[in-house]
């Protein structure tokens, strides 16, 4: 079967034939880019911050401990983490092929 992209079909917003990336305009991979980006470092800071003041910088003993706050800390630190795995999948036209899009031959030499 073969998955290659016809270069004349616009495929904004459509998923690749590997199901992986989202090939969108490069305006709005550079949004899409920068603010997830800014995204997922600020609820992963964020969830460091609440981890730590859950657990009192670790000195409190297990009865001092907010599970609330170690609970919060702890989901936006995989929220952020998620965010930005999901970000990567996002490509803009003429970007490279996926790493894992090695069956085309190279016509390098």
């Amino acid at each position: 079967m073969d998955h290659r992209v016809d270069p004349g079909v616009e495929t904004h917003g459509e998923a690749t034939p590997g199901g992986r990336d989202v090939v969108v305009p490069l305006r709005l991979y550079k949004t899409v880019t920068v603010f997830s980006t800014f995204i997922a470092i600020a609820t992963i800071l964020a969830g460091f911050v609440l981890l730590d003041r859950g657990t009192q910088r670790a000195t409190a003993s297990p009865e001092e401990v907010s599970l609330p706050l170690v609970a919060l800390g702890l989901s936006l630190i995989v929220g952020g983490s998620a965010v930005y795995a999901f970000s990567t999948r996002f490509r803009a036209e003429g970007m490279g092929k996926p790493k894992d899009d090695t069956a085309e031959r190279s016509d390098d030499g």
